[in-house]
This record gives structure tokens, sequence and C-alpha cells, in this order.
């Protein structure tokens, strides 16, 4: 994955070299669409051409379950002061399969709301500061339409195609307005007048106040827009913080973000639940050099080297429970927010992540297997919605059909 961490893990690879003599360690490195379909197929196919494969919660149970992964938890517990007890509940849960884990998470996230604190001060905004204050979205839309000039977009939101891109933050705003994918009897629901209000709403900000180019706009481009001050707002990634707090990224921008809870509507606790982990494919050819690579990458020591070679707000996020309270440095230059990374990600709920209840687990994505594709495909009509090439009733249209197909074959069986 070509994200920060991943970047900055690539840069002290060599320490982890010149610790095991004769490994060498080789990256491909690829877009999150591109990795996701790659990996995938290799892992599926029984292909050996990764030792490590960078997955996420969404794989790691399915693949466990169908026995393409090798299970961690016995590397875990043969590895000297490597302490799984301390990666964060949720997210250690979310890797798991009948108890035992089958990927460790490099970073975890959930997801909150980035604001410039000197830009809505300069246009009148006052924040609710006060302990367990959940913004509204109709708040939210209405500070963006306020902040929003020629030269500035009020937000910026995902509207680029992907079951990762788009849908992440789009299925929490459907969360929280009441919507949901499937009824309890599998029954597709994106034609619901739930979701119909969902995508309706975050379209129409985006229309109105969002970033030019939006259909094509994902995670990184996100982060440009806000870290170069074209954006007054920005929701999305807990993990941002990691490139938008470095100093050497953005010094204009330090001491200036202000962070709040992922906005609601109806659904209190809206954030997402996510992890980039690192699993050993079944067929890996090296799996015992694959795992000391992982624990080398996800222990302890690693969040200290990072903060000491690379600054302390490159440390990456969300992981371990250790990170926010033995390393002061961290506590320190993550004081905004440190503590609300931690609580989002503790309160997020896989389990019962929508107003209704629903047969799947997932909060930004929906827990199957057939949500690789179907996810894909749904993203693509809202992402066109996005664009102004076809309405939103049309798109849900659409995607309701797409929807009902997976859904039969669970009515089925």
């Amino acid at each position: 994955m070509s994200n920060s961490q991943m970047t900055d893990a690539q840069e002290l690879s060599t320490e982890f070299e010149a610790q095991n003599p004769g490994t060498k360690l080789k990256f491909v490195t690829l877009s999150e669409n591109q990795a996701r379909a790659k990996i995938t197929m290799s892992t599926a196919m029984g292909g050996s051409e990764f030792d490590v494969v960078m997955i996420s919660n969404f794989e790691t149970p399915q693949w466990a379950r169908d026995g393409w992964l090798r299970n961690l938890s016995d590397y875990a517990e043969q590895t000297p002061g490597y302490d799984q007890d301390d990666f964060i509940p949720s997210l250690r849960e979310s890797l798991s399969y009948e108890g035992d884990m089958y990927a460790v998470p490099f970073y975890g996230e959930s997801s909150f709301l980035m604001y410039r604190k000197d830009l809505f001060e300069q246009a009148g905004i006052e924040v609710d500061q006060s302990p367990g204050y959940q913004p509204q979205w109709q708040e939210v839309a209405d500070w963006a339409r306020t902040l929003q000039t020629p030269q500035r977009a009020g937000i910026c939101l995902r509207g680029k195609p992907g079951w990762g891109e788009v849908l992440a933050p789009l299925n929490t705003v459907i969360n929280t307005f009441g919507g949901r994918w499937f009824d309890e009897q599998w029954n597709a629901q994106l034609d619901s007048p739930e979701v119909k209000r969902a995508v309706n709403f975050y379209v129409d900000l985006l229309d109105d106040a969002g970033e030019l180019g939006a259909s094509s706009t994902g995670f990184q481009e996100c982060a440009n827009l806000f870290g170069q001050g074209q954006t007054a707002m920005w929701y999305d990634a807990t993990s941002a913080v990691s490139v938008l707090e470095d100093p050497q990224s953005y010094p204009d921008l330090v001491g200036k973000i202000g962070y709040l809870p992922a906005p609601v509507a109806e659904k209190p606790d809206s954030g997402w639940l996510y992890t980039w982990a690192l699993g050993i494919p079944k067929a890996a050819k090296n799996p015992d050099g694959a795992w000391d690579f992982i624990s080398w990458m996800t222990d302890k020591d690693y969040m200290r080297l990072v903060g000491e070679e690379l600054g302390w707000a490159r440390v990456p996020p969300g992981s371990r429970t250790s990170t926010y309270t033995e390393l002061p440095e961290y506590e320190a230059i993550s004081e905004s927010y440190g503590p609300l990374t931690l609580r989002s990600i503790e309160n997020a709920d896989p389990e019962q992540p929508t107003v209704q209840p629903v047969p799947y687990t997932g909060v930004q994505f929906v827990g199957i297997p057939e949500f690789q594709d179907l996810g894909t495909r749904v993203s693509q009509q809202i992402s066109a919605a996005i664009a102004g090439q076809k309405s939103v009733d049309d798109a849900l249209a659409q995607a309701q059909e797409y929807a009902e197909v997976v859904g039969r074959t669970y009515q089925e069986k």
C-alpha cells in the first residue's frame, strides 16, 4: 500500500535487514484498489509470490475461515515480549477467527472530522468542546456552506469509485441516517427512503460545498487538499494525523487542526473500524522469515523507532494501547487527537453498525466475500451521481439490483 505509514516502514526496513543478516526485503507497492485485487487473486489461488500481505479486517476473518492464512497467534505466543494482548481489543477481535489472530495490525483507525480552527474562528463559528459532543451532519453541512469560497472547498469527502474509497465515509453516513444494505432476511435495502436520504445528503453537500472533481477524489487527494489549505474540513480516517500533524509535511498546519467525533444523524458513534494489518498466506515460501519481519514491524519497539527516527507524529496510530499509555513523547504531541482516536476505535461497533438490525457485520463495509465486487459496482454508481452523470435515484435503483442478486444467494442458503 502506498500510504505514509508503509512508506515510513520501507524507509526504516534497513534496520531490520541489519538485524537479520542475509535477509533481503522486496516491497511491492500499489494503489489501494490495485493492491486489493492482486493480493486477493494471489492468496485465493494459493500463490506463493508474497510471504507477507497487507490486508484488513474485512479480508482476515473470511480468509482465515477459508484456510488461506496462517494462524499468527501461535507465532505471537512464542515471540518473547511481543504482547499480542496489547493490541486494542476491538481491532484484535476484528482480525481473529475462532479466537486466534490471523493478521496483526500495523495501524488502526476509526473516522473523525478534521477542521481548520483558524478558519472557523475567522468565520465566527463556535464549536462545542464539551465532553461527549458529537456534531450533527446537518450542522457540518451548514459549516461547509459557510466556509466555502471560490478558492477553497468547505469540506472534502471521498467520491472516488472503490468499496474502500467512496463507500468508506458514505456507509457511515448511511448507517447513522438509519439506512442499511440488507434487512435481517437479506432483502436489499439500497432504494429505501433512509438510504436515499443519506446519499442525497452526501451528493448535495459535495455539489454545494465540496472539492472540485469530487468523483475522482480519494483519501490521498483529500489529504493533499486539506494539507494545502484548499478545504476547511475533511471527514475521513483518524490515521490521517500521521501526515497532517507531521511538521516536515505541513509545517503551516501545526496547531491549526481541530478534531471532532464522526458526525451523526440518528445513530451515535458512527465512526468506522478499520485496520491495515499484516498476514502470511498459507502458501508463503518463508513463513518463519515472514513472521520475523511482521513481528518487527508491529512491535512496541517499532513505534519508538519511528518516533525517534522520523518524528513522533508519524508513529503508526491506533494499533497498540501502549502507544497511548507508555510513550510520553507521543502522548504529548497527540494531545488533540490521540484520546479521540482511541475512543473512536473502542466505540466503533461492527456487530451492530446500523439503527435497524442487519444480518452482517462491518461498519463501512458488509462483511461478506461478495462485497468486494458488489461494493465496487455500487461505488461506481455513486461516483457517477457525484459527477452529475445520473441522478441519485437512478444510481440507487441500479445498486439495488446488484444487491438483490447477492441477497438472494443468502436467502437460498
